[in-house]
């Protein structure tokens, strides 16, 4: 009897081990399997390159440049238009607000629509699922697929919020030929921002990822219209628009062909590439400028004008920049007079930044700087005579002499010999030195290779650095009265075109000097003024 119960007990104990080791690997698998669901989803869902854009101070679209795989694929944009929304969510998915990823309703119909009519007349991808198939690549449609998406879908929606996925989606949908996403196809086939579109114009980009084969310029017109109809009525049946708006947005005219992006500031777009995307792939490729579009569309047509005028005479390459002195923010940049037409004129170059002879343009700065040592006075005579300084001789354009000229005169006229006189005694070194402190960055040799020859072209500069550089002596002339005949070091800076943290100039320390006194720059600029033109009108000066 005892052992009989010994060998009771023991089964017990055994079924209460294998219980206890069933529930443990039953724990265990869901366990594994809430860790497998929880990372199925990928870090970074999309990993394709994107095009890079360049926007203007108000977030207009200014340029943009292609992607590196050849498609037209703006960077993620999490400001989706309410118009489009709508459309999307009443085209392809009217639960989405409602379901958590998945919409069972929309699956047993579309299953139970292939079992009675033999091939699928309705899909049941909700618009989640349609996210995680682009992620996916479009892999193949198939029973093992749809379980794949079916379960990252559940899994986005815990971490992504509702308006995140219709944004992920905006992003990513395919619009036919090389154009994905929501930006980029507002921009091909319409020419305007997603949200500027018209309710017809949002209607068509909602229908279109579901068959992007329809915008072919000149094929499926018919098709594309009544599909874009048709949600147009849904649109107005939800009362989601009225019948009048329903009845003019059908009126409107379908996309014939893409048109091009907008190509105002090319030179920049590139300069933006290389300075701030090219070696970094993980950099989100779009860019806030500073620049004014109304200003840089002006400023296009000017130097286009100009161009008709002078190439005449073989001038095929302008450039032109336009700054705000207070902050140096370039408000327009035009690098060069851009033309695919005629590669041989070299309209890709950026004069802008490209370094070239200087000419007479350094010869205010060593004005300045002479008078800011107390070297000269405006009217200190400067010896303007057959001059040679070991083996080198100085002319003058005119090639005539003057015997001795005030230094004021000899600016305005931009004499070459007085200019490499005064720069003799000012000194080589010291001078170099003055031009790297204002924001010269070419000066990349010993002063002694350039030698005097410096100061009449004989080293290169960038139109960049020395408009950033007069517009530095600008600034410190303008704030010498507010700051209480005092200077900020912070007055010295180069030009960007990319908003930065503005620095409150007034509340920064104060200095009793500055690479430059207010007075050498107002006497400088006094003599700017007084440049002898004989060739313009008389009242040049306006």
């Amino acid at each position: 009897m005892k052992s009989m119960l010994a060998g009771l007990g023991e089964q017990l104990s055994k079924l209460k081990l294998s219980r206890r080791r069933l529930v443990i690997a039953l724990l265990s698998c869901v366990i594994i399997m809430l860790i497998a669901f929880w990372f199925c989803l990928p870090k970074k869902l999309f990993t394709q390159s994107t095009s890079t854009v360049l926007l203007d101070r108000k977030g207009e679209l200014l340029d943009a440049q292609v992607a590196a795989d050849g498609q037209w694929r703006f960077p993620y944009n999490a400001d989706v238009s309410d118009k489009f929304k709508k459309c999307i969510t009443q085209f392809e998915d009217g639960r989405f607000y409602h379901h958590p990823g998945v919409d069972p309703a929309a699956l047993f119909r579309a299953i139970w629509s292939h079992i009675t009519h033999r091939k699928v007349r309705s899909g049941g991808s909700t618009l989640t699922m349609q996210v995680i198939r682009l992620m996916r690549n479009n892999e193949p449609r198939n029973v093992r697929e749809k379980i794949i998406e079916i379960i990252m879908a559940l899994r986005l929606e815990c971490s992504y919020s509702k308006k995140e996925i219709l944004a992920l989606y905006a992003s990513h949908a395919p619009y036919g030929t090389n154009v994905v996403g929501l930006d980029a196809a507002a921009w091909r086939y319409f020419g305007k921002n997603q949200q500027q579109l018209s309710w017809g114009e949002t209607a068509t980009l909602a229908v279109l990822p579901n068959s992007p084969s329809l915008v072919h310029p000149g094929k499926n017109l018919v098709l594309l219209k009544n599909k874009r109809n048709r949600l147009l009525d849904k649109l107005c049946a939800a009362k989601i628009i009225d019948a009048t708006t329903c009845m003019l947005a059908k009126a409107e005219q379908l996309l014939d062909k893409p048109v091009p992006l907008p190509q105002y500031a090319p030179h920049l777009m590139t300069r933006l590439y290389v300075e701030k995307f090219r070696k970094n792939a993980d950099a989100l490729t779009v860019a806030k400028s500073t620049i004014n579009k109304d200003l840089q569309l002006q400023v296009n047509n000017i130097v286009l004008r100009h161009h008709e005028e002078l190439k005449g005479n073989g001038i095929h390459n302008a450039a032109a920049i336009v700054a705000d002195v207070e902050t140096g923010e370039v408000l327009a940049y035009v690098g060069n007079i851009y033309s695919t037409i005629q590669p041989e004129e070299q309209g890709d170059v950026d004069v802008v930044t490209a370094p070239r002879s200087t000419g007479s343009i350094l010869k205010p700065f060593l004005y300045s700087a002479m008078l800011n040592e107390g070297e000269i006075l405006p009217n200190t005579l400067v010896p303007d005579i057959p001059t040679q300084i070991a083996g080198y001789s100085p002319q003058n354009f005119s090639k005539d002499f003057d015997g001795a000229v005030p230094a004021k005169r000899a600016l305005e006229r931009s004499l070459n010999i007085p200019a490499v006189r005064m720069l003799r005694s000012y000194g080589t070194e010291k001078f170099n030195f003055l031009l790297k402190k204002l924001g010269m960055t070419t000066l990349n040799k010993p002063s002694d290779h350039y030698g005097l020859s410096i100061i009449l072209g004989g080293a290169e500069g960038s139109m960049w650095d020395m408009a950033g550089m007069y517009a530095s002596m600008a600034r410190t002339l303008n704030h010498f009265s507010n700051f209480h005949a005092k200077y900020s070091a912070a007055d010295i800076h180069p030009l960007t075109y990319l908003p930065v943290k503005a620095k409150n100039q007034a509340t920064g320390a104060k200095e009793n000097s500055s690479v430059l006194s207010a007075a050498s720059i107002w006497c400088t600029f006094n003599a700017m003024e007084e440049v002898n033109r004989p060739d313009m009108e008389t009242n040049w000066k306006l």
